[in-house]
């Protein structure tokens, strides 16, 4: 089908990424982007809707009538944007607020995986920083700190301690640094081992494993330093063959989402599931009710079939009627940062050499705004820049080749993105 009026919710890499795909596979599609930015603006109409103005995107969609709205970004989702479209006749790609609860209260996520049988870390949950303080002490163990709610990839804090531990419960809970996502604390025990994100497209019955890829989210080389959005990420995975992702499937992915219908929850949308690979088998240690950023900037450009097909056969409940051929290549991509993220940045920068990136390289743009005919730095996290290749190695040389030509003062990335993949 042809001619389709698509809307993309959100303005980061991700949605930069979204709408680069669908006007990929959908080249006579009229494209929107709300709010977008300075890189969608070259492939599509941006909106100047924010992605959580629910009331203004479902007047827009009224108003324009689009055949399809997909949303990216978290927030929307647990603020109901899928439900209000729904309940207009919108055709939405996304979970319901019921159903974004897997990402935006990790309590309920926590609870969710112990009644389905999912493997997780020993986890408990706090209303009280004293009282998860005195549970750490008596277990004299390291966990990780994780606010409930949605804090825009800063809501974790993964110390290296039992002081460390104590520490990040003060932040997040006394101190309250990610605000009211902090008034409920999830403490998970701290495994060790390769992660990895799995993706999987799901139409409330059945599901679609699309990708697994591995994101680096320490702000600073050798994974050191505060958590950020992801500085990077890279597929596919050496570790992951097929076997081992069926068992993540049978293991994880399936009984959360049986789990999800019991609970009157079930899922339309994009599902990630972050894992540790243990030496007793993968361990379920986050969710996401979308695709991750900056993971979208590798798997998307690497799926080997349409993507707006997909996502409509979901939307229908025709999924088991798919058979999905697996992705091919491999993809890396570098995230280029503003000075001083995920603390204070400056913002208004003029980026040079957007242009110049060079052939199986793509520039998808997060933290930018056009302003005066030229793209300026507007967020933490700039650009992602994706070198696509043959192998890992290949990827990876090709997306830093490619991050060499464009500047920003202040400019940071991490030099050590995808070191030591196969």
């Amino acid at each position: 089908m042809s001619g389709m009026r698509i809307l993309v919710v959100g303005g980061g890499g991700r949605e930069h990424a979204l709408a680069w795909r669908i006007a990929r596979d959908r080249p006579d599609a009229e494209l929107f982007v709300a709010p977008g930015n300075g890189g969608t603006a070259g492939l599509a109409t941006n909106v100047p809707l924010a992605a959580t103005d629910v009331a203004g995107i479902a007047r827009w969609c009224s108003e324009r009538s689009p055949d399809l709205v997909v949303v990216g970004p978290d927030d929307p989702l647990a603020a109901g944007i899928v439900d209000r479209l729904t309940a207009d006749r919108v055709r939405v790609f996304g979970p319901t607020a019921a159903a974004a609860r897997i990402e935006a209260s990790k309590a309920w996520a926590t609870e969710l995986c112990r009644e389905a049988g999912v493997p997780i870390p020993e986890s408990a949950v706090f209303d009280d920083p004293d009282a998860a303080e005195a549970f750490v002490r008596a277990r004299d163990a390291v966990f990780v700190v994780k606010a409930d709610g949605l804090a825009q990839g800063k809501g974790v804090i993964v110390p290296d301690d039992v002081s460390g531990t104590r520490a990040a419960i003060d932040r997040i809970g006394r101190r309250r640094a990610v605000g009211e996502a902090g008034a409920r604390l999830v403490l998970q025990e701290r495994l060790r081992g390769p992660e990895a994100s799995v993706f999987a497209v799901c139409d409330g019955t059945d599901h679609r494993l699309i990708g697994v890829a591995r994101d680096h989210k320490r702000i600073g080389e050798g994974d050191t330093g505060p958590n950020t959005g992801g500085m990077g990420a890279y597929t596919p995975l050496a570790e992951v063959d097929d076997p081992l992702l069926a068992q993540i499937d049978a293991r994880i992915i399936e009984p959360v989402l049986r789990g999800m219908r019991a609970a009157g929850a079930p899922f339309t949308g994009f599902l990630y599931a972050g894992v540790m690979l243990t030496g007793g088998g993968p361990v379920a240690i986050e969710f996401n009710a979308r695709l991750g950023d900056p993971e979208a900037q590798v798997v998307l450009p690497l799926l080997p079939f349409d993507l707006v097909a997909v996502m409509e056969a979901a939307l229908d409940g025709r999924l088991s009627e798919l058979e999905l051929a697996a992705p091919t290549g491999a993809a890396t991509c570098v995230v280029l940062a503003s000075g001083g993220y995920p603390g204070a940045y400056r913002s208004g920068l003029p980026i040079s050499g957007l242009g110049e990136a060079g052939p199986d390289t793509l520039v998808f743009q997060a933290g930018t705004r056009e302003e005066d005919g030229r793209i300026v730095t507007s967020g933490g996290r700039v650009l992602a820049v994706t070198g696509l290749g043959a192998n890992v190695s290949e990827a990876t040389a090709r997306a830093y080749a490619g991050a060499e030509h464009i500047t920003f003062e202040d400019m940071v990335r991490r030099g050590d993105i995808a070191a030591g993949a196969a």
